[in-house]
């Protein structure tokens, strides 16, 4: 009868073991799932990022070169532009605290529990 119950524990003891390693290897791959997610979430907002930023550049400056013809004068069609970024980062200043900020954590939250609930809708399906 001893030897029955020491069998039993070193079956037990194995068991654990396989499951810990298991439970380990599960939580790595959930790991390296979610940083690869993550990872291709920044990479793609940065390359968009990247193409907003050249076809706003290259639409002031289309901008600016159209109002020169407009004005006939080079200073002028720059200089407009100049003033108008000018007037809509004043405006941007001193309205980011009550709605340009809000806006942006609203919607970063939004965003991350949204995955956050694709995550957990892939598990219960995996």
């Amino acid at each position: 009868m001893e030897e029955k119950k020491e069998k039993n524990f070193d079956e037990i003891v194995t068991d654990a073991k396989t499951y810990l390693d298991a439970r380990l290897e599960y939580t790595r791959l959930v790991f390296i799932k979610r940083g690869s997610k993550i990872f291709a979430d920044l990479v793609t907002n940065a390359i968009v990022a990247i193409c907003f930023t050249l076809a706003f550049i290259l639409g002031t400056i289309t901008l600016a070169l159209f109002l020169s013809n407009v004005f006939h004068s080079y200073t002028a069609g720059f200089g407009s532009v100049s003033l108008l970024y000018l007037f809509l980062a004043l405006i941007v200043f001193f309205t980011k605290e009550n709605f340009i900020e809000k806006a942006i954590v609203n919607f970063t939250i939004k965003k991350y529990f949204k995955k956050l609930e694709e995550d957990e809708e892939d598990e219960q399906k995996g």
